[in-house]
């Protein structure tokens, strides 16, 4: 199990379901969320329409028999007057809550005398039940004014009545509740008429003849919708989840079919240590093929590497053995014959084999990528200290006031230069050349000599470690063949360059170039 979701595969296909289960939820939610409140708000759009149909007959004087009150649970219809008095409700609604009054029994009052609408609608929720249903609405409430036109004396009632405080309309909450079904009660003992009830309206003639008409709008709809929006989402939402789980994992492994194959061979190699071998590569142009490319790159650069070391080796051994035997000889003969003993070859073959030794040090911490120091060398005192040393005068055109200022190590800066005056020398007929200049950011170094020259289809050859181009001359009279391979990786290690060319007027030019500092 451990194994299963440690691999690629296994993350990529729990983090695409996980990804899908997250987007889906939010956008599950963000649905269900507007759909109920689009369908609320469809919902208090009806009871805002039922609501202004009863207010607009209210308004034109219709008496409270002939508004003829919806009976049905679609659009339950409760009135009341400005004193928290309900005048009228739709028949067989046994309670109400969301209103501001829990009354559903009418009180007796007067007619409506007729009014003005309301423009805004107030909007609440609550429940009623009707017929024993209780169900949750959604009520708007549209109130009827008297028209300020109207004279007060035309209700009955005293010339200063109708400028009450106004408190009474603040009754409609809980207090006038309790007092709507108080007066309730006792309005049903009597039997009083439209002039009997407006002795008894408290609060002024503008309360009793201002009406509030609460219609609503089942919210069932909208609950139905919601649950079933919740149940489609509850059983969907896993099977879309098994789904886009079975799509991840069957892509990624079709996906990743190559990486096994290119794992698989790469095992294949290390264990037969066969570097010739490389891994397939797949037939398109995607990551993956990148990787197979890249690797065989790999492998190709190691084989390579190992081959060279392997040719370094077997050449170091038989260099290093010319002068080992030689000495051997010479010290054994000078053992039983002190006579014949030759001091000075013996010498010359320790000395050669000391150089030999320092040469293949230095290919081995060049080859261990180790970077020179960094610190300023004038590239001009070496030039004229090697040239001293080989008894030439470099020719440094223009001078520079820094000296031409370099950075790196002295020390294999000055290697470089004099392997190169060696080589030229060892080729040289009559005349061997030093120059130093600066082209661009560079410092330049030339060295030339009058001897046979290098074909242009050994130039990149002769830096190769143990390649001797003149295949007559005697490891004597000339080198091991490292001297210019060390020139050319201590000028790379400092950011230069080295190449051979052809002197004019025939010859050998080698170039050595250096970045300047300045």
């Amino acid at each position: 199990m451990r194994r299963l979701f440690g691999s690629v595969r296994a993350r990529a296909t729990v983090a695409a379901t996980l990804v899908v289960a997250v987007v889906l939820v939010a956008a599950g939610t963000a649905v269900v969320l507007s759909l109920r409140a689009n369908l609320i708000d469809r919902a208090g759009a009806d009871a805002e329409s039922a609501a202004r149909k009863v207010a607009a007959r209210l308004a034109t004087g219709t008496s409270w028999n002939a508004l003829d009150l919806p009976d049905d649970d679609d659009e339950p219809v409760q009135i009341v007057d400005g004193t928290g008095r309900v005048r009228a409700v739709s028949e067989d609604l046994e309670s109400v809550s969301g209103t501001g009054t829990s009354g559903v029994r009418p009180s007796a009052g007067p007619a409506p005398a007729g009014g003005t609408l309301d423009d805004d609608a107030h909007l609440s929720s609550g429940e009623a039940v009707i017929d024993g249903d209780r169900d949750t609405y959604r009520w708007a409430a549209i109130e009827v004014k008297p028209r300020e036109s109207e004279d007060d004396s035309d209700t009955g009632s005293g010339p200063d009545t109708g400028s009450g405080s106004g408190s009474g309309s603040d009754t409609g909450s809980s207090g006038g509740d309790s007092e709507a079904q108080a007066e309730t009660d006792d309005d049903s003992d009597s039997d009083s008429d439209s002039g009997a009830g407006s002795e008894a309206e408290p609060g002024g003639d503008d309360d009793a003849r201002t009406f509030t008409v609460f219609a609503g709008a089942p919210l069932d709809a909208a609950d139905s919708a919601v649950r079933t929006a919740l149940t489609v989402m509850l059983i969907g939402l896993p099977v879309l989840l098994a789904v886009v789980a079975a799509v991840t994992w069957a892509v990624t492994r079709r996906a990743l079919r190559p990486v096994e194959g290119i794992r698989a061979e790469l095992d294949a190699i290390t264990g037969s240590r066969d570097l010739a071998r490389r891994v397939p590569e797949p037939a398109t142009h995607d990551e993956i093929a990148a990787l197979a490319r890249t690797t065989n790159a790999t492998l190709a650069a190691l084989q390579d590497a190992v081959d060279k070391q392997r040719r370094f080796v077997a050449d170091a051994s038989h260099e290093l053995r010319s002068p080992i035997a030689s000495l051997r000889t010479q010290l054994e003969v000078g053992a039983e014959h002190p006579e014949f003993l030759d001091l000075d070859g013996a010498v010359e073959d320790t000395v050669r084999l000391q150089h030999l030794a320092a040469d293949l040090l230095l290919l081995a911490r060049l080859d261990a990528g180790e970077r020179p120091p960094d610190r300023p060398v004038r590239l001009a005192d070496l030039v004229a200290r090697e040239a001293a040393e080989h008894g030439l005068r470099a020719r440094i055109e223009p001078e520079r006031a820094d000296g031409y200022e370099v950075r790196g190590s002295a020390p294999q800066l000055g290697r470089i230069l004099g392997n190169l005056l060696d080589n030229a020398r060892r080729h040289a007929r009559t005349e061997v050349a030093l120059a130093l200049r600066q082209e661009g950011a560079d410092a330049v170094v030339t060295v030339s000599d009058d001897g046979p020259g290098v074909p242009p289809a050994e130039r990149d050859r002769v830096f190769e470690r143990f390649v001797r181009l003149d295949d007559a001359r005697t490891r004597d009279e000339g080198g091991a063949g490292l001297g210019l391979a060390i020139a050319r990786d201590a000028a790379h290690r400092h950011g230069g360059s080295l190449a051979a060319g052809e002197r004019p007027g025939g010859g050998a030019e080698f170039v050595l170039r250096v970045p300047l500092s300045g």
